[in-house]
């Protein structure tokens, strides 16, 4: 049975980017992202913390040589926490009516389990009605091809809720969205997930 190993660090000359561009490109992304949504101050801290400590990080394993790995870690918003944690609660104001929309972060789970659609479900509560959010799968694997790494979670959830805030800003509340391929493309640009 192969067994994980803690990660070990990169030995000098080999991470090409371990230097201060990668933490400060860490930093811009978790801030940009975590103000949109109004993340408390200490989860930002404590994402960027995580971050740096991944920054430069070389995944290895000892016991079976198929599963061995030279790759650096890259800046992405790790899954630390319950999950429930990963967005803060935010509001949105609607455009057309001035309504106030108070949203709460859930869960998230494969949507071909429960409605046999190839999307990744994010389940938000918004003003306490249930509300769903399907990410179109194939902008993930979009994603994994140009950047070498899979979204998140918390970098799913993020994507989600940035969908979410525009579709309540023009006042389109209904329980069920699908963000396509294009929309979820553009998100992760917007949003400076990389």
């Amino acid at each position: 049975m192969w067994i994980p190993q803690p990660p070990q660090p990169v030995e000098k000359g080999r991470s090409s980017k371990a230097g201060k561009e990668s933490v400060d490109a860490t930093d811009e992304l978790i801030d940009s992202s975590m103000k949109t949504l109004k993340v408390h101050p200490d989860e930002r801290e404590a994402a960027k913390e995580t971050l740096r400590r991944r920054e430069g990080v070389r995944v290895t394993t000892t016991d079976i040589k198929q599963h061995e790995s030279n790759a650096t870690a890259r800046p992405m918003l790790a899954n630390n926490g319950a999950m429930s944690t990963f967005v803060g609660e935010f509001d949105v104001e609607s455009k057309l009516t001035s309504e106030k929309f108070v949203c709460r972060f859930s869960h998230m789970w494969n949507g071909i389990a429960t409605r046999h659609a190839d999307t990744i479900d994010t389940k938000f509560y918004v003003n306490g009605e249930a509300q769903v959010v399907g990410l179109a799968h194939t902008a993930f694997v979009t994603f994994r091809d140009k950047t070498g790494r899979d979204l998140t979670d918390r970098e799913a959830s993020f994507i989600a809720a940035e969908y979410l805030r525009e579709r309540l800003e023009q006042d389109d509340v209904r329980p069920l969205y699908d963000a396509f391929h294009d929309d979820v493309m553009r998100l992760i640009d917007a949003i400076g997930i990389k």
